[in-house]
């Protein structure tokens, strides 16, 4: 119910908003530059995202089709499996959907966009299998989705390529302000979840785990920063990820030789599961990408920006932070438009301004969350998402807060 209380609220805004401006303003070509947003928007969610996505999915289905039959992700699913077994109890020991979030997550975590989404869209349908209810989300689905909409990266490849295509003299210097920003987003979140859920988070296995990755990604931090310069730093980000998105078909396919399985045939039978899938998503992502587009066009976001901006400049403190509030507040709608406002900022500001450094740091902590909601209960038919996007918005806030924070820290 929730997407759709938000859907009829971005319609009813807008179209509020531009009876203001029109009545009012006199703006005559409001409605105009509304309408041709949502006919760009229906034709982007398609030919932008839908179709690049069909290949993508087919890809990546396909591959894990075959890892699959090799075994590798239930080999996955017994390493992780006592730690997700505590976080999510609904899930059977060792089933598949273990392996899979778990391969999504580490996408996630190297920056691998293009694998993560096809391995999570196979995850939240082995999930959807074990729903009692199908078309309200459960709670192991929940979890998953908080979890993989926080974003925890050590790789934020994305934005250091954009940096560098801007000629900043150190692309690699948000490094680590994005390790600590999305680790606070993903606590956050699992911390949230976890209350909803009456999960205990002080159990041994699960404080082992998060004592565990912490001291990982501390260390990893501490390692950089003593020992690598920025070019070894950047360097090492994109051989390592590169390395990774091809290592990962080579092994599955290794270990399918292994166990006999017919590689091809394995292939092709997930690339058709992948192509089913984004046909069947085209709808939900272009009722949603419409509805944030009418948001944006009317107007709205401009003075949800201009709002902030007003109530910050009564208080004794730096204000240089409400300059890229506008790309904290698009990120959860479009990531292309929250990714357009950084990229505008790195061209006036400069990428090594404070503002340019917030600004990269920002967009690299929240996530699409309502983009994700859609396309991942859309690929499931999930209709009652319960509190789904409240936790991930709460992630996203904790992420938000923190960029802005540690980009004081880190640049002002």
């Amino acid at each position: 119910m929730a997407l759709n209380y938000i859907w009829v609220f971005f319609f009813l805004i807008a179209f509020g908003i531009g009876l203001v401006k029109l009545i009012f303003f006199g703006d005559t070509e409001i409605f105009k530059l509304m309408a041709d947003g949502t006919l760009d928007s229906a034709k982007s969610a398609v030919m932008d995202i839908a179709l690049p996505l069909i290949g993508i999915m087919s890809l990546w289905l396909g591959i894990m089709k075959i890892g699959e039959k090799a075994g590798a992700v239930n080999f996955l699913s017994r390493i992780v499996g006592p730690f997700f077994n505590k976080l999510f109890p609904e899930v059977p020991k060792d089933h598949l959907a273990v392996g899979q979030m778990m391969l999504n997550f580490s996408a996630n975590l190297l920056g691998l966009d293009n694998a993560a989404t096809p391995l999570g869209l196979k995850a939240i349908n082995s999930l959807q299998e074990l729903n009692k209810d199908g078309d309200t989300a459960s709670n192991a689905q929940i979890m998953f989705l908080v979890l993989h909409a926080s974003g925890l990266t050590i790789l934020p490849i994305a934005i250091i390529a954009q940096r560098a295509i801007f000629h900043s003299k150190d692309p690699t210097d948000i490094f680590i302000p994005c390790i600590i920003a999305t680790y606070a987003a993903t606590v956050a979140g699992l911390l949230v979840v976890s209350f909803k859920q009456k999960i205990n988070l002080f159990d041994r296995v699960i404080i082992s785990w998060l004592l565990g990755i912490t001291a990982f990604l501390g260390l990893l931090v501490w390692y950089f920063s003593e020992f690598l310069n920025k070019a070894q730093i950047s360097a090492f980000s994109g051989v390592f990820s590169n390395l990774i998105y091809l290592g990962i078909p080579v092994l599955f396919i290794l270990g399918g030789l292994r166990k006999k399985v017919n590689i091809f045939e394995a292939f092709i039978e997930g690339a058709k599961e992948g192509f089913e899938v984004s046909v069947k998503i085209m709808p939900y992502l272009v009722g949603l990408l419409v509805a944030v587009s009418l948001f944006r066009t009317s107007g709205a976001l401009t003075y949800l920006g201009e709002g902030f901006a007003w109530i910050f400049s009564h208080f004794n403190i730096d204000t240089r932070f409400v300059t890229v509030l506008p790309i904290a507040i698009l990120r959860p709608l479009s990531g292309s438009g929250a990714r357009a406002l950084m990229l505008d900022n790195l061209k006036v500001y400069g990428p090594d301004s404070f503002i340019g450094h917030m600004s990269s740091v920002l967009y690299g902590t929240a996530d699409t969350t309502f983009y994700i909601v859609a396309l991942y209960f859309g690929a499931v038919n999930i209709k009652k998402t319960r509190y789904t996007i409240p936790a991930m918005l709460i992630a996203d806030f904790a992420g938000i807060v923190t960029a802005i924070l540690i980009s004081y820290l880190f640049f002002a």
